[in-house]
């Protein structure tokens, strides 16, 4: 499978490249800047959403799942660059969002039977939105409460109907017909909720990852990880045959064994959400390597950058650890010149707060993103971006370029090993990768060296190393 050991690069497609001066990045913008990803050496890239929506979510709640949003251009715009990555030897990724929709699909009108409904005149029990508040609203025209995992305005669809299976299978197989390579399967755990609409229990636990207050005082049992979860995606996969699927499965590692029984890779979250500390680190890597078939992400549209997670100081370590396990990394776009969280603006766009994770990339001095005013400004482009970090040899964007090169020669091999406190350490056939977490220095691993992330003796602070034995 080509996907086997891949860089897959997120590309936010209203922040990569405006090519009419709108102010929004789009699809053309997107071809034009194709080549920045084959000088980094990546194998693929995924597009969030680019689908017809009202942007209540900003892509996530969709109109139309077989069209291109306007803003970001026509499927001519999607097939010409379907066509532009191909020639460059460049797989694509969709975004597939198929636990909801826009409450403005034509859908919610004409198929009001596709979605679920309380089946009393309220909330028929005590779900809550990831966004907090309730989990149902009551739709004006028709009087009824429908069900919706994240904001109102995304009704979610009911799986147990056989129309809704046979409607996603049409869409999976639309996209295939264009060209596309494979999916990122949003927010899957809440495909299927429980058919008898209990009340979720008092959690008993703390969940490891983020929950908004509200939804964290309750377990996770009815309304998301249903085990039947399993068997809609099998449908997904009927209809995507061999194509890539990756799962946005919001489980810790040891629940997400169940869903790679049908898609090839679900994304290693805890890694994403560990602290920079060697033994949180090895904690979260050591469960997801032995399952395997886990796609490594530190930083993506939804959480915060990686430079504001780890801090500046650990970027280049980061880098190391991300592009050196074993198996298939994801790069947000940005991570690989060090971009770090904005300002947003205010008014917010996005009501969850997560403007900051989603300013435009800075390709030059002059932001080089638009010839216009962009929807959100271009962060610090004077004092990180491509071009001027292209012509440093010892830059970020070049350091993620190497790695991305040296990952094909690691081999397959993949063990932990015991080091000292503050080190994350791990063979990669005959290559031992060691990564220190702390402001102090270690002891370097024995070996030639290949890569040095600092200089100095040993292993210096916030530095990785990769040795050859």
């Amino acid at each position: 499978m080509w996907w086997r050991d891949a860089v897959v690069y997120q590309i936010y497609p209203r922040s990569f490249q405006d090519s009419d001066g709108d102010g929004v990045g789009d699809l053309r913008g997107i071809a034009q800047r194709l080549d920045h990803l084959v000088w980094l050496g990546v194998d693929a890239f995924w597009l969030s959403p680019i689908y017809p929506s009202p942007l209540a979510d900003f892509g996530y709640d969709v109109s139309d799942y077989t069209a291109v949003d306007p803003q970001l251009g026509t499927l001519g715009d999607l097939d010409a660059l379907l066509a532009a990555a191909h020639e460059r030897g460049l797989r694509v990724l969709l975004d597939l969002i198929p636990s909801h929709t826009s409450i403005e699909h034509p859908w919610f009108r004409e198929h009001p039977d596709w979605y679920i409904w309380s089946p009393v005149d309220g909330p028929p029990n005590n779900w809550v939105s990831a966004f907090g508040g309730p989990a149902w609203s009551r739709d004006e025209t028709s009087g009824r409460w429908y069900l919706h995992s994240f904001y109102p305005e995304q009704p979610d669809l009911d799986w147990r109907n056989p129309e809704v299976i046979e409607a996603m299978q049409l869409v999976v197989r639309f996209w295939l017909e264009r060209g596309v390579d494979g999916f990122r399967l949003d927010a899957i755990d809440r495909m299927v909720k429980d058919a008898e609409l209990r009340d979720e229990p008092p959690a008993t636990s703390a969940f490891p990852f983020p929950r908004h207050a509200d939804a964290a005082v309750l377990e996770r049992r009815y309304s998301v990880n249903r085990p039947e979860v399993v068997e809609a995606l099998r449908a997904i996969r009927e209809a995507a045959g061999d194509a890539l699927l990756v799962g946005e499965v919001f489980e810790p590692t040891s629940g997400c064994a169940p869903y790679l029984e049908v898609l090839d890779l679900v994304f290693s979250f805890e890694l994403l959400f560990s602290p920079w500390d060697a033994e949180r680190l090895r904690a979260a890597i050591e469960p997801a390597a032995e399952l395997g078939r886990f796609a490594w992400v530190m930083s993506n549209h939804d959480f915060d950058r990686l430079a504001t997670r780890v801090g500046p100081e650990n970027l280049r370590a980061a880098a190391v650890l991300l592009l050196t396990l074993p198996g298939v990394a994801f790069v947000y776009q940005g991570d690989e010149i060090g971009q770090a969280n904005g300002p947003g603006v205010d008014p917010s766009f996005d009501r969850a707060g997560r403007d900051g994770l989603r300013h435009p990339m800075a390709w030059d001095a002059s932001g080089g993103f638009t010839t216009g005013e962009p929807w959100l400004p271009v962060v610090d482009p004077e004092v990180r971006n491509v071009e001027s970090q292209r012509g440093d040899p010892c830059s970020l964007v070049n350091l993620y370029r190497r790695l991305i090169g040296l990952r094909r020669e690691l081999g397959q091999g993949f063990r932990l090993l015991e080091t000292e406190p503050g080190v994350m350490a791990y063979e990669r056939g005959d290559h031992v990768v060691a990564v220190n977490t702390t402001p102090g220095p270690r002891s370097a691993p024995a070996g030639e060296v290949v890569l040095a992330t600092h200089e100095g003796p040993g292993l210096p602070p916030h530095a990785a190393l990769i040795v050859q034995n």
